[in-house]
């Protein structure tokens, strides 16, 4: 049932839940712990580049994945069932992290590869999922309070976890290194708490109703369909390709920005709360940017984080001191979660509403192939220069040109073709 507060509270949970593993791993320890503790003494701009290869290698499979499982998940009323095995695999992985010691950091990064498969797939079927709760009037405040509680719920759990480092005999534990170890298994247990919600509350919407070989045939049948309509709806199309330019710097900024503070030698602790503080400066703006679209439309949303973003990327060349650095942080966490939820509402507007799944999996395709490119190019790029100062400046050509695309998408004439589409 569309609109009913429960099952809407339910959804959102879900990103309150998985966030933690955006913010205590993905953002803020991994990259630390994998520099400092996985990866020994090597040349600082290794760990750069190992880290933008494992984000790179995750994007790739889930490139792979995410078409063909979306697919497959509308034709056999399968929503939910994909959505609780990536989040297991991405639980699981997660606190295996736990047991990785200090130098093995091939075995970090096989894990940390496997956890965001799990967080990156499962973000395909919670997304889909997003139609089902909510209809037209409500779809940019649902989706904004969904990355409003990512932003709370994973910045509360990132706050215990920063305290654990800094006070581990408080929870006693020997070190910081053992509290940062203990942290990943609170993210697994975080994650796999708040998914109970959507996958107990949130009904399954139902399409074909295939089950087992026959939803794979079926579904990759429609995947070679949906590739077609994809290209006949040019509004979707123009749409998917200005975002996979402009998300990529998004993307990009969140994986890499805590590693790249540490190349310029700014002060570890001080990263850390600073992206803490992006946490709690994000709850209230997610918030506000689902009001600014219900308000005056999805796009001027979007366009005003960009602007925000272009303004970012320069001013983090020229940082000097680990204060600016707060600056950094508080300017992104105004826009990040509002060009997420108001792209993810955006696109929900121009798609049929019988294919989500099929249709955002082709979404999150876009997503994780930008960030195949933006990560591994930063990376690159600091090992070729030997500097990290200037390697940021790969994202902002692609929020440039993402935006510039997006000049062109006409929403009217998406919905239009949607609704066509949805009566064939």
């Amino acid at each position: 049932m569309q609109n009913d507060r429960k099952q809407i509270f339910a959804w959102a949970l879900y990103d309150w839940g998985n966030s933690a593993f955006a913010t205590t791993v993905m953002a803020g320890f991994f990259p630390i712990f994998f520099r400092q503790y996985w990866s020994g003494e090597v040349d600082p701009a290794l760990p750069t580049f190992h880290l933008g290869v494992a984000n790179s290698l995750a994007s790739v499979i889930i490139v792979a994945l995410a078409p063909v499982l979306g697919a497959i998940a509308d034709r056999g009323s399968a929503k939910k069932r994909f959505l609780l095995f990536f989040t297991l695999l991405g639980v699981v992985m997660t606190g295996g992290l736990y047991f990785v010691q200090a130098g093995h950091w091939q075995m970090a990064v096989a894990l940390y590869v496997l956890a965001t498969i799990g967080f990156s797939g499962g973000i395909i079927f919670y997304d889909s999922l997003l139609v089902a709760v909510a209809d037209e009037s409500r779809i940019d405040k649902v989706s904004a309070l969904g990355y409003a509680l990512g932003y709370l719920g994973g910045g509360l759990l990132f706050a215990v976890n920063v305290w654990m480092t800094l006070s581990p005999e408080t929870f006693g534990l020997r070190d910081s290194a053992h509290a940062v170890q203990v942290a990943f298994v609170t993210v697994a247990v975080w994650w796999a708490v708040f998914a109970i919600p959507v996958l107990w509350l949130v009904p399954e919407p139902r399409a074909g109703g295939a089950r087992g070989g026959r939803a794979v045939r079926e579904g990759l049948r429609q995947l070679v369909a949906t590739f077609r309509e994809i290209r006949r709806l040019k509004v979707v199309f123009l749409f998917l390709v200005a975002y996979w330019l402009y998300i990529d710097g998004v993307d990009t900024i969140v994986r890499m920005a805590v590693d790249y503070g540490m190349a310029r030698g700014f002060d570890v602790n001080s990263l850390i709360l600073a992206l803490l503080l992006t946490q709690f400066v994000a709850f209230p703006a997610a918030l506000a940017f689902g009001y600014i679209g219900q308000r005056w439309g999805p796009k001027l949303g979007i366009y005003i984080a960009l602007v925000v973003y272009i303004g970012v990327t320069i001013y983090a060349v020229f940082m000097e001191r680990t204060a600016e650095f707060f600056v950094l942080a508080v300017a992104i966490g105004l826009v990040q979660g509002g060009i997420q939820s108001l792209s993810r509402s955006y696109y929900a507007r121009l798609i049929p509403k019988d294919k989500a799944a099929e249709f955002f999996g082709f979404y999150n395709m876009m997503t994780k192939f930008a960030a195949v490119l933006g990560p591994i190019s930063m990376g690159a790029l600091a090992l070729l220069l030997g500097d990290p100062r200037y390697a940021i400046l790969a994202v902002l050509v692609l929020f440039v040109a993402g935006g510039t695309l997006l000049w062109f998408v006409d929403e009217e004439e998406g919905r239009r073709m949607a609704r066509e589409l949805e009566r064939v």
